[in-house]
């Protein structure tokens, strides 16, 4: 025995809940901070592709739409490799292929070339391996700590959008964005590739780990392919609604006469008060259980919605971006948690992949929608509108799951 753990001497340093869980958890979120580039420099880049390509704001946001696309079928994908092979892979190949994406995306002379670089290099096999693989690969590393490192790790994606934006919106101003998307391939490949390398140990938990709520227990079987669709259709419902403020903030202020400037500064607000947001609900998330975090989230998101409706002005719209990122940035790592409690660990990766699929296709069709009702009406009103009738579906589906019987057994457990 003596001799074993001579060999073996950094076994307990390296498990679950242990400094380096903690100092592995850090780098995710380091690493998916860079890769989050990708979810949001089509976004600030709107106006300037607007105006260069002289196209109205539907055909506008179709960037940023294929962008969500790929990332959303990137996620399944690069969920998989992880679950087979360990995180490293899918996260070396999303560093490469961000790096490529934006500069070839700078050499482009035509919408469709643009949207087809955006979506197939950048975000179906760059940014898509920086978030689901990265939170189900940290979701393994902790137990009683889990909702809040799942927070954290999520954060990463809220993060790129509080630092992204103003620096990207600076750059563009003095240099232009083909200059900056050139910037940004370096920077992705220069600082993405040293930092994967260091999550090249595999997940401690056994493949053959059990959930931790069985979906036989209570007064009937909730099957778990029941329980995939349910968090599919709830993922898209709340993106639909989530994404009108964040994917045209910068547009509306900018005609509202407040210039991008102001929008590009309220969403990196509206994003930067969803990192305290998604770091307080993994820590709810760990006493409460993933659905009543959902469900809390769901509500407080479609109240700021209603809020957009009545204040357009300056300061009020400023505030209100902010209570928004409050509201809603727990909801995303609410569904982590849920999938490590109903599914087995071996399927963490896939099946939390294909939620946020449906919460990137939410995201990406809701960025289109918006677009799409500022044509017909020339207001953002109607889009608001449409985005809290979304949420309620979202609504809907938590409170439902929030009476079945497994539920309540996962809360007592």
């Amino acid at each position: 025995m003596d001799t074993l753990a001579r060999e073996r001497p950094e076994e307990s340093e390296i498990g679950i809940e242990t400094a380096y869980a903690w100092r592995r958890l850090f780098l995710s979120l380091v690493l998916s901070t860079i890769g989050g580039v990708g979810l949001w420099s089509a976004v600030v880049v709107l106006p300037a592709i607007q105006t260069e390509f002289g196209i109205a704001r539907a055909s506008a946001s179709l960037p940023y739409t294929m962008t969500m696309v790929g990332f959303a079928f990137g996620g399944i994908a690069t969920g998989r490799l992880a679950d087979r092979f360990g995180i490293i892979f899918p996260v070396i190949g999303g560093a490469v292929a961000l790096s490529l994406g934006y500069l070839v995306s700078a050499q482009t002379t035509s919408l469709w070339q643009f949207v087809a670089v955006q979506g197939v290099v950048i975000g179906l096999l760059g940014s898509s391996a920086t978030f689901g693989p990265l939170i189900a690969d940290v979701s393994h590393w902790f137990t009683r700590n889990r909702g809040t490192a799942v927070g954290i790790c999520a954060s990463g994606s809220y993060l790129a959008g509080t630092v992204w934006p103003p620096v990207l919106q600076h750059f563009i101003d003095g240099y232009g964005w083909r200059a900056t998307y050139v910037g940004v391939g370096i920077f992705c490949v220069a600082t993405m590739l040293p930092l994967s390398l260091a999550l090249r140990r595999r997940t401690p938990v056994p493949h053959s780990a059990a959930p931790t709520v069985s979906m036989d227990s209570g007064a009937y079987r909730l099957s778990p392919n029941l329980m995939q669709i349910l968090l599919t259709i709830a993922g898209f419902a709340c993106c639909v609604a989530m994404s009108m403020p964040q994917v045209h903030i910068v547009a509306y202020c900018a005609d509202l006469g407040y210039g991008v400037a102001r929008g590009a500064a309220m969403l990196s607000l509206m994003l930067g008060t969803g990192v305290i947001s998604r770091l307080t609900s993994g820590w709810i998330c760990d006493r409460i259980g993933g659905v009543r975090t959902l469900l809390a989230g769901s509500f407080l998101q479609c109240l700021t919605l209603i809020f957009y409706l009545p204040w357009n002005g300056l300061t009020s719209l400023y505030v209100v971006s902010a209570l928004f990122g409050l509201s809603q940035g727990g909801i995303v790592p609410a569904y982590a948690i849920i999938v490590r409690e109903y599914f087995a660990p071996r399927e963490a990766g896939a099946r939390l992949g294909l939620i946020l699929m449906a919460t990137i296709f939410g995201m990406a069709v809701g960025g289109w929608m918006s677009g799409a009702i500022f044509d017909l009406t020339s207001s953002y009103r109607a889009a608001f509108v449409n985005g809290i009738l979304w949420n309620l579906i979202n609504l809907s589906i938590a409170l439902w799951l929030m009476r079945q019987p497994q539920m309540r057994e996962a809360r007592a457990a």
